[in-house]
C-alpha cells in the first residue's frame, strides 16, 4: 500500500447542495482533516481513502457555480485545479438539476486533464419526474459517468472502482472541443490568445485565460496587466472594450452546449406537472406562512437542542465539574492555596464549565446538519432575508443569532454556516449582543431584587434595548466599517431530499471537535489569566488585582451610580455571566437569601437600571471571546469586538443613569 503522502490526489468539485460533502464523507470516513485554506477563512476538508490496497488523497473543493473568480470559493477551486494539478477531478452533479451542474463541467473540461462524473441524487430526480440516462450522458461527454445515491451509500463502490481504473491507466491528453468552436467568439478568443504568451498566462492555459479576459474576470485581468507590456496591453484592452457583451455571449454558448447534452441524456416531466418540491415551497417560501413554518421548525429544533442538551449540561456541571472542584478543595488540602485555586476555579471553573456546553453545541450542529441535508436551511435564509437586510446581513445569519439566546458560544461558532466572509464577520460582531441565558439570569435576579413588581417590565425593556442596539450596531458596522455593501443572498433553492445520517453525524462531530480543541488552548489560557487576576496577590477577590482594577474604574462607575464592588462584579462576568451574582455575594458579605437587601442598599433604582444595561451589553464571556478570535482568525477583530462592546455598555449605562436621574427614577 502506498503511503498517504505519495498517494494520488483526487479533487471533488461541484455546486453547493449537490451532495458533494456526503460523497466526501462516505469516501474518507473519520480520516479527515478540517482546517482553512491558506490565507482564507473558507473551510478546507482533506481526507484519505484506503480500499483494497489503493490509497487516495481526497480534497473537497468549495462549492462553486463556475470558475470565474466572482467569490473566494470560486477563486480557491480554480486556483487549486490549476496550481496544484490533482491527478483526477470528480465532478459531483445533481441529477435533478443538471443545467447548472453541466455549466460547471463545461469549464472543468478545459482545466482538468482527468475528469469523472459522479451523477448524484438520481433518486431525487426520479422523485421529481426527471429521467437521466447515464450511458447517454457518458457518450455525449466522452467522460465516465457513475450514477449514485450518496445519501443511501449507493454507487460509492462503483465510484471508487472507476477512480482506481482512471489512475491505473496512463495519462492521455484529452482533445478539448471548446464550446465556442465554429462561432464568432472563437475568433475573438484566438485573437487575444495570439497577443499573449504561455509565460504571460502561467499557470493558467493561454486559451482559458483569453476566454476569461473576454468574460471580464478581474483576477486574470489584474494578473495580465502586471505581466504584459504596456503596448500589448493597450491593444488587448482596446479589443476588450469593443466586446463588452462577450461575457453574455460566452455564457449563452455554454448553456447551448448544456442544452444539446441534455437533449440526448435527460427526459423532463411533462409541462404543467407540479413537483413535490414546488408544492412544499408554496408554503415554505410564502411571506407569511413561511415565517409561521420557520417559527415552528425553529421552535421544535431548539426545544430538542435545549430539552436534551441543558439537562446533560447541568448533569455534567454538577456531577463532573462541581464534584471535581469539591475533590480539589476538600481532598487536596496538601496543595498550596494558589494551586488549589488554579485547578478548582481557574481550570475546572473556566474550561470545565465551557466543556459542559459541548452537548448543546453538538445537538445544535446535528439539528442544523439535518435541516441543511434535507434542503430546508436554504428556505430559512430565503424567508428571513428581507428582515436581516435591514442591518446588512442576509437570511443565513438568522439561525446563529437565534441560538445566541441560549449561549453566545455556539452562536458565534454557528456563523460557519455563512459562506460570505463579510456577512460572517458582521454576524460574529453582533452575535454577542444577543442576551444569553446567563445574562438573562443575572438580569432577572437583580431586577427582582431592586424593582419588585416592576421587574418584568424592566427585564423586558433591557432585553429589548439590547436587540435595538444590535440592529443599530449592525447597520453602523455595515455602513461605515465594512464598506456599506448589502450582503446579497445568492443561492439556489435545492430540491428536498432524504438526509444522510452519516454526513450529519460526521459534520457535527468535526465542528464539535474543533470547539473542544479550542477549549484546551485559547479558552484555557484566558481562564487562567482571569483567575490569576482575581486571586493574586492577596488570595481573595477583595484584595486581588481584579479588585484594584475595579477601584481604578470607580470614577467611571460613579458616572452610572456604581461603586467599585459593582464594577468588579461586572468584570468577573467575563469568566461567566452568572459570576456577577456570586461576586456580589462575596463582596457584599451576603448569602443568596440576603443579597436582595444588600443590593437595594447599594444601588438606587437609576443605578440599578444602569447596571442592568451595562450587564446586558458588557463584553461577552471568555469562551465567546476565544470563539470570536477563532472564527475571525484575527486578534485585531477580537480586540475591536471587545473594545466596541466595552464602550457601548459603559457609555449607554452612563446615559441611562443620567437620564433616569433627570426624570426622577433615582429619587
Amino acid at each position: 500500500m502506498a503511503s498517504d503522502d505519495d498517494a494520488p490526489v483526487v479533487a471533488l468539485a461541484g455546486l453547493p447542495n449537490v451532495g458533494k460533502s456526503t460523497v466526501f464523507n462516505l469516501l474518507t470516513g473519520l480520516s479527515q482533516h478540517v482546517g482553512n485554506w491558506p490565507g482564507k477563512t473558507i473551510e478546507q476538508k482533506t481526507g484519505v481513502l484506503h480500499d483494497n490496497g489503493l490509497t487516495i488523497q481526497l480534497v473537497d473543493l468549495p462549492g462553486t457555480y463556475s470558475l470565474t473568480a466572482n467569490s473566494v470559493e470560486e477563486q480557491i477551486a480554480r486556483d487549486y485545479l490549476v496550481k496544484e494539478k490533482p491527478d483526477l477531478v470528480v465532478a459531483v452533479l445533481n441529477a435533478a438539476s443538471m443545467e447548472r451542474s453541466l455549466y460547471l463541467v463545461a469549464e472543468l473540461i478545459e482545466l482538468a486533464p482527468r475528469l469523472v462524473i459522479a451523477l448524484n441524487m438520481t433518486d431525487v430526480a426520479r422523485q421529481e419526474g426527471t429521467k437521466v440516462d447515464a450511458k447517454a450522458l457518458e457518450a455525449a461527454l466522452n467522460i465516465t459517468v457513475v450514477p449514485m445515491v450518496a445519501s443511501r451509500n449507493q454507487g460509492v463502490k462503483d465510484l471508487v472502482k472507476v477512480i482506481g481504473q482512471e489512475y491505473s491507466q496512463p495519462t492521455v491528453a484529452r482533445v478539448v472541443r471548446h464550446i465556442e468552436s465554429g462561432s464568432e467568439t472563437e475568433a475573438d478568443i484566438s485573437h487575444i490568445a495570439r497577443l499573449l504568451t504561455d509565460e504571460d498566462t502561467a499557470p493558467y492555459p493561454r486559451h482559458w485565460a483569453a476566454t476569461k479576459l473576454l468574460e471580464g474576470d478581474e483576477q486574470i485581468n489584474r494578473l495580465l496587466r502586471e505581466r504584459v507590456s504596456e503596448a500589448r496591453w493597450s491593444e488587448i484592452d482596446s479589443f476588450l472594450k469593443d466586446r463588452e457583451s462577450a461575457a453574455i455571449v460566452i455564457a449563452g454558448l455554454r448553456f447551448d452546449w448544456v442544452r444539446k447534452i441534455l437533449l440526448t441524456a435527460q427526459e423532463k416531466p411533462p409541462i404543467g406537472q407540479v413537483s413535490i418540491t414546488e408544492r412544499l415551497d408554496r408554503a415554505a417560501t410564502h411571506p407569511l406562512f413561511g415565517l409561521i413554518i420557520l417559527l415552528m421548525v425553529m421552535g421544535l429544533a431548539f426545544a430538542v437542542v435545549y430539552g436534551i442538551g441543558v439537562p446533560v449540561q447541568q448533569f455534567l456541571q454538577v456531577s463532573v465539574v462541581e464534584r471535581m472542584q469539591a475533590l480539589v478543595f476538600g481532598e487536596m488540602t496538601f496543595l498550596p492555596g494558589w494551586l488549589q485555586g488554579l485547578l478548582g476555579d481557574g481550570i475546572l471553573g473556566g474550561v470545565g464549565m465551557v466543556l459542559t456546553f459541548v452537548p448543546i453545541l453538538f445537538l445544535f450542529f446535528v439539528a442544523w446538519g439535518f435541516l441543511e441535508d434535507v434542503g430546508y436551511t436554504a428556505r430559512v435564509a430565503f424567508v428571513t432575508d428581507r428582515y436581516m437586510h435591514a442591518i446588512g446581513l442576509h437570511g443565513k445569519s438568522s439561525l446563529p443569532l437565534m441560538l445566541g439566546f441560549g449561549c453566545n458560544v455556539p452562536a458565534v461558532m454557528g456563523t460557519r454556516i455563512i459562506e460570505s466572509r463579510r456577512a460572517r464577520l458582521l454576524t460574529v460582531l453582533v452575535a454577542p449582543l444577543i442576551p444569553c441565558t446567563g445574562r438573562m439570569a443575572v438580569i432577572a435576579v437583580i431586577a427582582a431584587a431592586l424593582f419588585g413588581g416592576r421587574a418584568i417590565l424592566v427585564t423586558v425593556g433591557v432585553i429589548a434595548l439590547s436587540l435595538v442596539v444590535l440592529a443599530l450596531l449592525g447597520f453602523f458596522l455595515n455602513r461605515f466599517v465594512l464598506g456599506g455593501k448589502r450582503a446579497a443572498l445568492m443561492m439556489e433553492l435545492p430540491l428536498y431530499h432524504s438526509p444522510s445520517p452519516r454526513t450529519i453525524g460526521l459534520g457535527a462531530w468535526q465542528r464539535t471537535a474543533a470547539f473542544i480543541k479550542r477549549a484546551g488552548t485559547v479558552i484555557l489560557i484566558v481562564s487562567i489569566v482571569v483567575w490569576a487576576l482575581s486571586y493574586f496577590p492577596g488570595g481573595s477577590i477583595e484584595e486581588s488585582y481584579l479588585a484594584d482594577i475595579g477601584r481604578w474604574l470607580e470614577p467611571v462607575g460613579k458616572l452610572m451610580g456604581l461603586n467599585w464592588q459593582a464594577m468588579v462584579a461586572l468584570l468577573t462576568s467575563f469568566v461567566a455571566k452568572e459570576n456577577t451574582i456570586a461576586t456580589l455575594g462575596v463582596l457584599l458579605g451576603q448569602n443568596e437569601a440576603g443579597l436582595n437587601e444588600a443590593l437595594r442598599a447599594m444601588l438606587t433604582p437609576a443605578a440599578g437600571i444602569a447596571f442592568l444595561v451595562a450587564q446586558v451589553l458588557f463584553v461577552p464571556c471568555a469562551a465567546t471571546v476565544a470563539c470570536i478570535r477563532q472564527e475571525t482568525g484575527s486578534w485585531r477583530w477580537m480586540a475591536f469586538s471587545l473594545g466596541l462592546q466595552l464602550v457601548l455598555s459603559l457609555g449607554l449605562a452612563i446615559v441611562v443613569f443620567q437620564v433616569a436621574k433627570l426624570v426622577g427614577v433615582g429619587v
